[in-house]
């Protein structure tokens, strides 16, 4: 018995963009002439914590600072699409190969990100050809649910609107806390850890991989 549907999860369990992101946080704080610089560990660590906005606020309350955490988050926003759009991204590695692969196999195919219809587009229109919109039964956003992850509201949307049960589908994520949520929906989940979440601890349940590989998702079933 196989899985009838595949769920990709937050956008990071397709595409690289930690790194990019940093940056047009640190551009939109020089933009804004705060002396703020976040590294690669710092930001690491931050992400351990879901929210923009929410991160900008804590550090700014760490430092006894007060900025317009959602005005910089905005600015930050700007910044990171100019980025996409000039330096343009990638799938992770085996990503496309798979998405072939369960697509030809009958599978649906869906991506519970609980991201802003916003930045759905900026992922689609850097992504395409090679990704496009029309390969997904089911694309989520942040306008979708009122709790956003590791609440698994996302993932019992996106099994509706699929019309999967949860025991049928197999989800990947990219984070440990991300991942939480599958699990939470009753969904077989494969950690694909991004690079700011490799050496992490995922909940017990996910398998963690070091590569997304087309039998992972088309012959897992009897295993899980």
């Amino acid at each position: 018995m196989t899985f009838t549907a595949l769920i990709f999860g937050s956008i990071g369990a397709i595409a690289e963009t930690s790194d990019i992101q940093r940056r047009a946080f640190n551009a939109a704080f020089k933009e804004a002439g705060l002396d703020w610089e976040w590294t690669g560990s710092a930001y690491k660590e931050m992400l351990q914590k879901p929210g923009g906005r929410n991160r900008i606020a804590e550090y700014a309350a760490s430092r006894g600072q007060q900025v317009d955490a959602a005005a910089l988050h905005e600015a930050k926003v700007e910044t990171f699409e100019a980025m996409v759009k000039d330096e343009g991204i990638v799938a992770r590695p085996g990503v496309i190969e798979t998405i072939t692969a369960a697509r030809d196999a009958g599978l649906k195919l869906g991506w519970a990100t609980s991201t802003t219809p916003r930045t759905v587009d900026l992922m689609l229109g850097g992504l395409f050809p090679a990704l496009p919109r029309s390969v997904f039964d089911f694309i989520g956003n942040s306008t979708m649910v009122d709790n956003s992850k590791p609440a698994p509201d996302i993932y019992h949307h996106a099994l509706d609107e699929l019309g999967v049960a949860a025991d049928q589908a197999i989800a990947v994520e990219d984070t440990p806390e991300a991942a939480e949520a599958a699990v939470a929906a009753g969904i077989y989940t494969l950690g694909y850890p991004n690079e700011m979440a490799s050496g992490r601890s995922f909940p017990a349940k996910v398998r963690v991989i070091d590569m997304l590989r087309v039998e992972d998702v088309l012959a897992q079933k009897s295993a899980a």
